[in-house]
This record gives structure tokens, sequence and C-alpha cells, in this order.
């Protein structure tokens, strides 16, 4: 379980609350649920649950997504929440329970009043799906509220002592590379606790699909969402912001409706390796600037992401003009990336690891 509290107990709630349907949604897809749940099932999620996680639960938190959670009827809103109440573990107990509930929102739907509603029974953290903090982009995309709205819900949220998560999207109609950037700044502003990053899947029956299919919009590929994926990566990791998700969980509904954009089943996977690459040709130019034979070591963890998807890392420097071989030394920190020479000036040099071979 992550302290970041991400490994959650998702109960979908799709479009509940929604005013109206952003260019790129269909919730029912995206969480592969077609109703939103009654109090009763919400309990019996919550049971079964709790039966197989045990003291695990208390590490992580019932999530309400899917859906503007406290745009709904505030009567609906609180039976949910009260039949989540018996399985909140209440720190004293030795009786197993879940650490909290968490759930996401709009930006302007998080008024004081709702606000303290959601304290009362045991919610910690309220996660805005922001998607743009360009205004023109988000009245483009139907998003229905603006860049000062998402600032304000998320003072606001602070100021009433919850964690804060901000999602935002990339690839979206009308949005460019430098305004996607430009979100992220904005975010960095805002100090949020958390982020979760979406590149734009197009899926059917919704208006980006319509954009696509008469040619007025051109969807990320899931390369190039890794490339963005990959500089918005190291910019929140800069300001110690944990990026919790990146890119849609894989599903057989998502695959079976999307009809392009940024979704790859290892997306997160393919924006840490180019980040890799990056480090490793920053590193080869510095020791090895004529190119020629190189040893990189990384941490075990990181041998994939160095290689990149069928070694095209390796390959790409390859016709940079580096021969490059990949060794796994748990001596270095992960995230890293040493060539023997960097360690010997730094006395570093760990023992080769008996029966690892080059890759």
């Amino acid at each position: 379980m992550s302290k970041h509290g991400h490994a959650n107990l998702a109960i979908f709630v799709p479009h509940l609350g929604c005013p109206n349907q952003c260019s790129f949604c269909n919730q029912r897809v995206i969480s592969g649920v077609q109703q939103s749940p009654t109090p009763q099932q919400v309990s019996e999620i919550c049971e079964e649950s709790l039966c197989q996680m045990g003291e695990r639960a208390k590490e992580a938190e019932i999530a309400f997504f899917g859906g503007s959670f406290t745009a709904i009827p505030h009567e609906q809103m609180t039976a949910l929440l009260q039949a989540a109440q018996p399985y909140l573990w209440d720190g004293r107990s030795s009786k197993p329970g879940f650490g909290g509930i968490r759930c996401s929102t709009r930006p302007d739907a998080v008024d004081e009043q709702t606000l303290l509603l959601l304290r009362e029974y045991g919610v910690k953290v309220i996660e805005l799906g922001a998607q743009s903090m360009d205004n023109t982009v988000l009245q483009k995309n139907l998003r229905g509220h603006t860049a000062e709205d998402v600032a304000q819900a998320s003072r606001r949220i602070q100021r009433m002592g919850f964690s804060l998560g901000l999602q935002m999207m990339t690839g979206l109609y009308g949005q460019s590379e430098e305004s996607t950037l430009d979100t992220a700044r904005q975010f960095i502003g805002l100090r949020p606790d958390m982020v979760r990053i979406y590149p734009t899947v197009v899926l059917k029956g919704t208006l980006l699909a319509q954009l696509w299919q008469s040619g007025r919009y051109q969807p990320q590929t899931p390369e190039q969402a890794a490339q963005l994926g990959a500089q918005l990566l190291e910019l929140f990791e800069q300001h110690h912001i944990p990026v919790i998700r990146f890119g849609l969980h894989a599903s057989r509904e998502v695959e079976a409706q999307m009809l392009g954009g940024g979704y790859h089943p290892a997306l997160r996977e393919m924006a840490e390796s180019v980040r890799f690459l990056g480090k490793m040709r920053r590193l080869l130019l510095e020791d090895a600037p004529q190119g020629g034979s190189v040893q990189l070591n990384v941490h075990p963890r990181d041998l994939s992401k160095a290689l990149g998807q069928k070694k095209s890392n390796i390959q790409q420097l390859m016709q940079q003009g580096w021969q490059v071989t990949v060794k796994t030394d748990p001596a270095v920190i992960p995230g890293s990336v040493y060539s023997i020479r960097q360690q010997q000036r730094s006395g570093e040099v760990a023992p080769e690891i008996p029966g690892d071979t080059g890759l």
C-alpha cells in the first residue's frame, strides 16, 4: 500500500453528479460500471474487500470515483457515505477497517457546506478533475468550469484540512504541449499532495469521436503521450509531488470502445523509459562524448525502463554512436544510471553481481 493512499477500494459512480457530458467522457466504458451503486451495494463491496484485506485495509481508502461525487444531491451522497461508515478504522480498535474515504469531483462543486459534510463522514482526500488550466481548452471540451474555479477549490479544500489531489489530461481537443506544461506548472503552484495524469483516449459515443471522424481533431499516439508524459513526470518529481497514476487502467471495455489516443497497458513504463533514455544520453555525452563501448549500471527494478520496449533505448543510443551494455547493480540509487568511469571517479565501484549478464 502506498503512503499516498492510492491503493484504494474503488467504488465507481459513473456520471453521477455530472451536469454535462465533457467531450472525452464515457465513464461507463472507463470504469466498466453501467449503473451507480446503491447504499446496500456499497456495504457489500466494503464487507467483501475488508474480509480479503484484513489489517492491510487501514492503509487504503474507500474511493468514490467516476462521477462528480459532491455534485449529487446531498441526501444521496450522504446515504453512500453512511453505508461506508461501519467499515472505517477508528484509530483505536483492533477491528480491521479502511483508513478513510476519498472522492473525485468537479472544481465547481466543493462549497464550504459540502466540505463540512464530507469531513464529518471521514473523507480525507478530495481529487479535483481539473483536466486543464487553460480556459480555452476547458471551453472547447465542454468542461463547464474555469481555471480559477480549480484554484479557488484547491485552496478551499486545503484550508479545510483535506489532502488535495489534482487530475490533468494531455492531448485534449485544442490543447498544445505548452498549454499542457503550463497546466502542470500551475498545479505545482497549488501544492497538491498528489497528481494523476490521463492522456486522452477517444471513445465511441463522445464528442471527441465525432471531431476525430470529421478530421477536426487528431489524438495523441501512445508514443506521443509517453514523450510528453516523461516531461510531466520529471517536472512533478522535481517539486516532490507524486504522480500516483499515469494513463487509464488497462481494461477490455476501454480497448473495445476506443478509437485512438494515448492508451497502452504499459503507458507509464513507456514514459519512464523515455526519461531513462534522456538520463543515459546526458551521461554518455559527459563520459563518452566520442562514442564507443560503454557499460551503464542501473538498479535491478529499472532494467526494463533503461532498455526500453524491445530494447528501443539501446537501439537509439547505438544509432548515435554508443555501443551500450546495461547491467544491474543494487547499489545504484533507483531511478539513477551510472557508468563505470563515473563510479570510479566517485569511488563507488560495486562488485559485479554473480550471474549478472550484460543485456
